[in-house]
């Protein structure tokens, strides 16, 4: 792990810390409960090389029509299948199969699964093309490919198990197998069309619409470049430049270590993607800094992990499910990406608020100006980070080229970093460990988003989605507010036990065409099951993001996850505020002058929740200073932000004008009295303001 370092400084002068390059972390999209991994050495870890080589060559090649195949052109299918054989084989080398298995060596019942998983890929992509002009995928297969089918079922849910640890596979491999006994009278409202295993093999390894589907076609064609880009930006020093612009910028502040925290956590996570990643790069700088600065250990570690978790909902890079999310809308990733502002910017702006409250209540003061780096000897040292992420941006949202974008930008970034950076200058060392970070990334994607889609062939097979949507409408009563809370609910459950694509993934066949038939905005509608899945993150008693920060900040990890839910608690808020009105999202007419003033409204009543939660209302004071009426004046400044943030109109029975002013007439009564009684009361005494 990275730390940060004291320069030495003339005697007159204050010391001023300067942050290591934190890169070691770089690249690594885990979002498996598994963290024991096998390093690959010698002769494995340059096979691994070379097939990453391969595989982002494939790519290009794919997405550029650069023909590196004369006198061929390559089907779709035949392109997922080689990048299958290319990754998924490697599942078995990096994850042990067991607790008890080497990880200095290689067993070798994991060197059969390698060859067996690979000899499997390469039959499937020679036959599917075949398999394409006859309609293999419905029936007529022949036994060799069905056998060869067979056995990628098998591995497949072998590598969902490794990567994505028991609680994955258990939910997973039911429903490969449903459409074995569809039409089995106890499964009530999922009774389906029954296959055979023939038919239900070829379907899974055949068809479009399972092995080959969504999961698998968001990750050849969106999410290898995007980790590439991800990757060459860690391991050019972008943590470090990230991290010293958010000291510099924010280290002053009240609560400042804090501050910084949210805001280099955000800037890495617009690059990354990865939540753990975040965690395990901006936590060891920051935490450390934070408890120095007064802030308890398990309320930093809290912080650390709330910063991160956005990391998977901030553009322009944000997770893998939000290319699953474009590809199941059959929309531009760039139309994902600025959908996903308005919400991601509520969210960083309530983390602000939390802690601006939580450090004038306890007193908590910023860090010395001398301490901090200088701003602009930090833009000096990285003022081409601009110019990149300035050029993906516009590839993404003018020229709509979000295949193409991540790998101009990785290339513009490369250059100017061999130019202007002797420090990160990469040299043929650089160029393998960076192949080797992405090959691991790539393996362990490759092996949880493909046996995911074994789950929309299943229900794609069995026809069972759409009466599943009218049964689902039928309980709810055709009210969108229960069904709202049956599928938040059900996401959260879910989420406990499955990454957060596999939740999406689950819940966007399963509850979303219910939504959407109430009238609900599409991607509004997909990106509440993405939030909700994805709040497991910090939500106990999973929460491996706050278990990671725990681990860094060296706090009780299950306390750390209940003070991250206290931290991040208006992540629960916002996904019911943009459904309730998709101009959130950017959806609608006129979007963005609505989604602003929503934005508006919604930041404003932020500022009640977060002072009723942590105890410091900004322009009041410290609530403790109303006496025995503190907790109900915090109830109420909860309820009345919550209200004055909540859109009208729509499904809501009120206006917005009606909601507002019912939400105003909560709030000015309560911010009356607690002036009243604050004033009356005086100053807290710094004894009581031990955090």
């Amino acid at each position: 792990m990275s730390s940060a370092s004291v320069s030495t400084a003339p005697k007159d002068e204050a010391k001023r810390v300067v942050f290591d390059d934190p890169h070691g972390a770089a690249g690594n999209m885990q979002e498996a409960e598994v963290t024991r991994v096998r390093t690959l050495r010698g002769a494995w870890r340059w096979t691994l090389v070379a097939a990453t080589a391969a595989t982002i060559l494939l790519c290009i090649n794919q997405q550029f029509s650069l023909r590196f195949f004369i006198g061929y052109t390559q089907l779709n299918t035949e392109y997922f299948y080689l990048l299958i054989a290319l990754m998924l084989p490697f599942t078995f080398l990096i994850f042990p199969g067991t607790e008890r298995a080497p990880l200095d060596r290689i067993p070798w019942y994991d060197l059969v699964f390698f060859v067996v998983t690979f000899a499997a890929a390469l039959l499937l992509m020679s036959n599917v093309r075949k398999a394409a002009e006859a309609g293999w995928e419905f029936g007529g297969a022949p036994n060799s490919v069905i056998a060869a089918g067979l056995v990628m079922w098998v591995m497949l849910m072998e590598a969902l198990r490794r990567t994505g640890g028991w609680s994955l596979l258990l939910s997973v491999f039911p429903f490969t197998v449903y459409p074995l006994f569809a039409e089995s009278g106890w499964l009530g409202p999922f009774r389906g069309t029954q296959s055979t295993l023939e038919q239900a093999t070829a379907y899974h390894v055949l068809s479009g619409e399972s092995l080959l589907g969504i999961p698998i076609q968001a990750f050849a064609d969106t999410v290898i470049g995007f980790l590439v880009f991800g990757t060459a930006l860690m391991m050019t020093g972008a943590g470090k430049f990230f991290i010293n612009l958010a000291f510099a910028l924010c280290g002053t502040f009240r609560g400042g270590a804090a501050k910084v925290c949210i805001f280099a956590s955000g800037l890495l996570g617009m690059m990354s993607g990865s939540i753990i990643s975040n965690v395990l790069t901006a936590g060891t700088m920051t935490i450390p800094v934070m408890k120095k600065s007064g802030f308890r250990a398990s309320y930093a570690g809290a912080i650390e992990a709330c910063a991160s978790t956005g990391a998977v909902l901030a553009p322009p890079v944000m997770g893998a499910t939000a290319f699953v999310i474009a590809q199941f809308l059959n929309v531009s990733y760039a139309d994902v990406a600025v959908a996903a502002i308005i919400p991601a910017a509520l969210y960083y702006v309530g983390l602000f608020m939390q802690v601006d409250a939580y450090a004038a209540r306890h007193g908590l003061k910023g860090i010395p100006r001398a301490e901090l780096p200088r701003i602009m000897d930090t833009i000096k040292d990285g003022w081409y980070y601009v110019f990149v992420i300035a050029l993906l941006i516009v590839m993404l949202l003018y020229f709509k080229r979000e295949s193409h974008a991540p790998f101009y930008a990785t290339a513009l970034l490369l250059v100017l970093n061999q130019l202007f950076s002797k420090d990160t200058r990469w040299t043929l060392a650089t160029i393998g460990k960076f192949l080797e970070v992405n090959g691991r990334t790539f393996v362990e994607l490759v092996g949880i988003l493909a046996g995911c889609g074994l789950l929309i062939g299943a229900f794609s097979m069995t026809g069972v989605v759409s009466s599943l949507a009218n049964d689902l409408l039928h309980i709810a009563g055709d009210n969108p507010f229960l069904l709202l809370g049956m599928c938040a609910l059900t996401s959260l459950i879910l989420g406990l036990g499955l990454t957060t694509t596999a939740c999406y993934i689950f819940l966007a066949i399963l509850v979303a065409p219910a939504l959407e038939k109430l009238g609900l905005n599409r991607m509004a509608v997909h990106m509440f099951i993405f939030y909700w899945g994805m709040l497991s993150s910090i939500t106990p008693p999973v929460a491996i993001a706050s278990f990671a920060a725990a681990g860094i900040a060296g706090s009780p990890a299950m306390k750390t996850g209940w003070e991250s839910m206290w931290v991040g608690s208006i992540i629960y808020f916002i996904p019911f505020f943009f459904v309730l009105n998709p101009a959130l999202v950017l959806q609608g007419s006129s979007p963005y002058l609505a989604g602003l003033g929503l934005m508006a409204l919604a930041a404003f009543g932020t500022l009640f929740i977060c002072g009723g939660i942590q105890g410091y209302q900004p322009f009041v004071g410290d609530l403790r200073g109303a006496g025995a009426l503190e907790w109900p004046i915090r109830v109420l400044l909860v309820i009345g932000g919550f209200v004055v943030a909540t859109p009208g109109g729509g499904i809501m029975p009120l206006s917005q004008m009606q909601v507002t002013m019912l939400g105003l007439a909560i709030l000015a009564p309560t911010i009356l009295i607690a002036l009243l009684l604050i004033r009356r009361q005086g100053p807290i005494p710094d004894g009581l303001r031990v955090p």
